[in-house]
């Protein structure tokens, strides 16, 4: 885990900082595992975030804003009657673990001074924020962990908090680290995982870039280090707090994306990577985990909804599957005509109980062989071909119709899975939900009080020009946004035959649009698409007057002419 104890040192540096004798103004909690405290102090305003989210649990300064539920969660409005108006006293780090405790006074409901322990765990899945009163005994937490979760350690209203059991190794931060010793004894072992056995609270690429610092390499294991470079290692750990200079820095890999980051000097990486140098830890934290999080969330929030679209574009593909394969069978009812035709012109030689005959098909002058019931009679044979005819005859007639529902049910459903990877917030995923209960396909909610959401809008962009530029997030505001929002002189843009956004470029008084707004505008329509890893992506355009929607179309549907076509790369845009 990258934020080791090193990450929560430096964090706890920059709170005391920043937050002492700084008082709770609001507390707020956007997610079931997540806080968001703003702090008022002499020097500014500061939003302080605590997550104890299972993957990604972190503690930093934040400017973003997210959602807020309409009624605040029961912690929080623990938190809020216990803390608002209090004042930070301190930040610790207790027993050098991945543990920040922030120390709060604040008076009770009878006026008395008291203190409370805000404590914030960062242990991967175990990670949690647990408030405790002046005794530690334990008031609420963000998850609850009972006897049947944990027969080591259960964090429960009521019972006294104990730190988490320490480990049987010497932590990084302690004076003991003076007198570690590693074993290096296992040839095949990587050294940094043998330092790991001994040491506690560091994370692989702290203990990794030790081992470069002295053999300049990354690859090596435990065999083939010399003498000189163990005893080197050893003593760079041992001299390790003495000569601890904070660094904080995120690494990205040649694709732009962050893979790491550390709040020591990190070198170890080639030239296909950029480490970028931050001066605070809080900075690193939150631009490292900022998107990640943000992702991780709307994925786990939409699963229901993406199984559901997923689970039906299977549903329909079988459908019609079995649908092509009954109009390929609907094409042979002639010869079943036929058939009845032959069987009757030749009654007179059948007895019951013949499985076939054998007669001249006077249509084509070829003999004809002719499976018979022989449980039934001549003419009821001739009977069951008339059927059978009539039957694919009318088959045929309702199974394109059919086949061009679930074509376009189909063409509705990949449409919007294609649109799951625009949304952004609870409220975008509930605008694709109350789609999907308008159109039937799932059974709308009854409840007494009606649950309020927050409209879900348009992404909104500035082109370099200073045009206005719109991206629809789900189908329905596609249509909004096509068929309502826009003038018909404003430029519409669409991906050639991909799933995606509809795009607009607003006009307003000025009506000649350069170049370069066309091409931001195209890049961005083939970025909100499926096509968004491609590159060379055909993007069409046209005015808004051009485009239609064909009666009784679903959400997002629409047909366009009079189009020009432009060749992309997708590229994303700062929204506004």
């Amino acid at each position: 885990m990258a934020f080791d104890t090193l990450c929560v040192k430096k964090t706890v540096l920059e709170l005391n900082e920043k937050l002492i004798d700084g008082r709770i103004d609001k507390i707020y909690q956007p997610e079931k595992d997540e806080l968001l405290i703003n702090i008022r102090t002499k020097s500014g305003n500061y939003k302080l975030v605590l997550s104890a989210s299972s993957n990604n649990a972190r503690i930093h300064f934040t400017n973003s804003v997210k959602e807020n539920p309409i009624t605040a969660p029961m912690f929080c409005m623990l938190l809020r009657k216990h803390l608002t108006s209090g004042k930070i006293i301190s930040v610790t780090q207790p027993n050098f673990e991945r543990i920040i405790e922030i120390d709060i006074e604040s008076y009770n409901e009878l006026g008395d001074l008291t203190k409370k322990h805000l404590i914030t765990e960062i242990t991967g899945r175990n990670s949690n924020v647990i408030l405790c009163d002046e005794n530690y005994k334990i008031i609420d937490s963000a998850k609850h962990i009972d006897f049947l979760q944990s027969t080591v350690r259960q964090i429960m209203p009521g019972l006294n908090y104990a730190y988490p059991p320490k480990q049987d190794k010497t932590a990084i931060l302690s004076e003991d680290i003076k007198s570690v010793s590693i074993d290096f004894s296992k040839e095949g072992e990587k050294p940094e995982n043998a330092i790991m056995s001994a040491i506690s609270g560091i994370s692989p690429l702290t203990a990794r870039e030790i081992v470069y610092s002295v053999t300049k390499s990354t690859s090596l294991v435990c065999g083939e280090l010399t003498e000189i470079q163990k005893n080197n290692i050893q003593s760079k750990i041992r001299n390790f707090n003495v000569n601890l200079t904070f660094s904080p820095s995120i690494i990205f890999n040649e694709d732009g994306k962050p893979i790491e980051f550390s709040s020591i000097k990190i070198e170890q990486y080639g030239e296909n990577y950029n480490v970028v140098n931050y001066d605070s830890i809080s900075d690193v934290i939150f631009n490292y985990y900022n998107e990640r999080d943000k992702r991780e969330r709307i994925r786990q929030k939409s699963y229901d909804l993406t199984k559901l679209l997923k689970n039906n574009i299977e549903r329909l593909t079988k459908k019609l599957t079995i649908q092509q394969k009954t109009l390929k069978d609907a094409e042979n009812k002639e010869k079943y005509k036929i058939y009845g035709d032959l069987v009757t012109a030749n009654i007179y030689k059948i007895n019951k109980g013949d499985n076939f005959v054998e007669v001249l098909n006077y249509y084509d002058g070829t003999t004809c062989k002719i499976d018979l019931n022989p449980t039934l009679s001549p003419s009821s044979n001739a009977q069951r071909y008339y059927k059978l005819y009539s039957k694919l005859k009318n088959a045929e007639v309702e199974v394109k119709k059919q086949i061009e529902s679930s074509k376009s049910d189909l063409e509705y459903f990949e449409s919007t899975l294609a649109m799951t990877e625009n949304l952004m917030t609870e409220s975008d995923i509930s605008s694709v939900k109350e789609e999907l209960q308008e159109l039937g396909y799932i059974k709308k909610q009854k409840s007494k009080k009606k649950q309020q959401n927050a409209q879900s809008k348009p992404m909104h962009f500035v082109s370099s020009d200073g045009f206005d530029i719109y991206v629809g997030k789900n189908n329905t505001q596609n249509d909004k946004l096509t068929l309502r929002f826009a003038n018909t002189s404003d430029i519409w843009f669409h991906t050639k035959q991909i799933h995606g956004s509809h795009t607009i470029i607003k006009l307003g008084i000025n009506k000649d649009v350069p170049d370069t707004t066309i091409l931001e505008a195209a890049k961005l329509a083939a970025y909100y698409s499926k096509a968004r890893e491609s590159s060379g992506v055909p993007v069409d355009y046209t005015q808004v007057k051009n485009v239609h929607k064909p009666n009784g179309a679903k959400p997002g549907m629409v047909i366009y002419d009079n189009y020009n076509t432009i060749y992309v790369t997708p590229e994303n845009m700062e929204q506004k």
